[in-house]
């Protein structure tokens, strides 16, 4: 089975869930949530307030996170310049349509890198959450319609390799 098999596949199971209100009001969410990289920063400021040495450590995690997203939205889509299922994505979900190419999703590499990055800093549990989150982010972009299945595949495996030559820099 090739990679646009699979990825049809996966758009026309998703249908009958882009049709329930509840899960375009939660992925339209998951989606916004992702653009620039809003919730990861959300969150680690969030655990940096009242501390000095957490507010060093979300400084380092921003501008890195900043920096991946150059790597990724200006360097490695360039190399690909996949098409995107919808140019604007689905008419049924609110989002902002982007200006790089599909492959790799940045949406799915930021929330990697981040969870990559945040799970060296919080623990088991905060973790776990942090990584479904990610998950979250990463297929709410499927569901809008913006990336292909494997857009969000790759996404993640460049987020995580890139979050764990990040990690030593951060905590």
């Amino acid at each position: 089975m090739n990679i646009h098999r699979i990825d049809g596949w996966v758009d026309t199971r998703l249908e009958p869930v882009r049709r329930n209100a509840v899960s375009r009001g939660l992925f339209s969410l998951l989606s916004w949530a992702g653009e620039f990289g809003l919730v990861w920063h959300g969150i680690i400021w969030l655990r940096a307030s009242g501390s000095t040495s957490r507010a060093a450590d979300a400084l380092v995690f921003s501008l890195l996170l900043g920096a991946e997203g150059l790597v990724v939205n200006q360097g490695i889509k360039r190399l690909f310049k996949r098409s995107r299922p919808k140019t604007g994505g689905d008419d049924r979900f609110t989002v902002r349509t982007p200006m790089t190419s599909s492959f790799p999703s940045g949406h799915s590499s930021s929330a990697f890198f981040a969870a990559t990055l945040l799970a060296t800093l919080v623990s088991g549990a905060w973790s776990g959450l942090i990584f479904v989150l990610a998950v979250g982010v990463a297929l709410s972009r499927v569901m809008v319609r913006l990336h292909h299945f494997s857009d969000i595949l790759g996404g993640a495996a460049v987020g995580a390799a890139l979050g764990l030559l990040a990690a030593p820099l951060v905590g």
